[in-house]
């Protein structure tokens, strides 16, 4: 039996994931989280074998919770169940530490084909995401390379400027100043060995983000 951990800010996700859950054997909820403050607190006490999270909650450091909760706690598994696009998200998930990453949108047989996954030692990803990163392996431009390259912030500016998205409404978005996007900017093109935004973007078309 899997003990399971389930941490959402919206009390009707943690029930709805919990009712799937309950009937099966294989599975036993030992706490239920609302923020990430009580989400550690849990873990400390429960000892789950299996963590189903989002990255937004009251408190939340987003992403980089994955790396914390994986260096504390190596053997946990971890699942990312989120609003969040998965082609924006789902590869740093994983590239941080997490076991799955499953958009809240999907139906309840995907969810539990993903946790069922998990659980016996895989990878859970959409077959979209699978197939993206078979093809872009096997590419010869090396954007998947450059992708890895980028930390989750980076990927996250990536994608608003592929989109259109000024300096003042990334800034906005992410609740950091514009100096700082500014920052990212300069990263980013670095990074990618472009010199302009027409240029980012244009990368971000070939990594898919937009």
């Amino acid at each position: 039996m899997k003990n399971v951990l389930i941490a959402d800010a919206h009390p009707i996700v943690i029930k709805g994931l919990a009712s799937i859950l309950k009937k099966d054997e294989a599975y036993k909820i030992v706490a239920k989280s609302n923020d990430e403050n009580e989400l550690k607190k849990h873990i400390s006490l429960k000892s789950p074998d299996i963590i189903i999270m989002d990255i937004d909650m009251p408190n939340s450091s987003g992403l980089s919770i994955i790396k914390t909760l994986k260096q504390n706690n190596p053997e946990v598994r971890i699942i990312i169940f989120s609003h969040q696009p998965e082609e924006l998200y789902a590869l740093s998930a994983i590239r941080f530490g997490a076991s799955g990453y499953i958009n809240k949108s999907k139906s309840l047989k995907k969810i539990k084909t993903a946790i069922d996954q998990v659980a016996r030692g895989g990878i859970y990803l959409s077959k979209i995401i699978s197939e993206k990163i078979s093809s872009k392996s096997s590419s010869k431009t090396g954007v998947v390379s450059k992708y890895r390259a980028l930390s989750s912030r980076e990927i996250e500016v990536l994608n608003f400027i592929s989109k259109g998205l000024k300096n003042k409404d990334i800034a906005e978005m992410l609740k950091i100043n514009e100096k700082t996007v500014s920052t990212y900017k300069t990263r980013l093109q670095k990074k990618l060995n472009v010199d302009s935004v027409a240029g980012l973007i244009k990368q971000s078309k070939m990594l898919e983000l937009s």
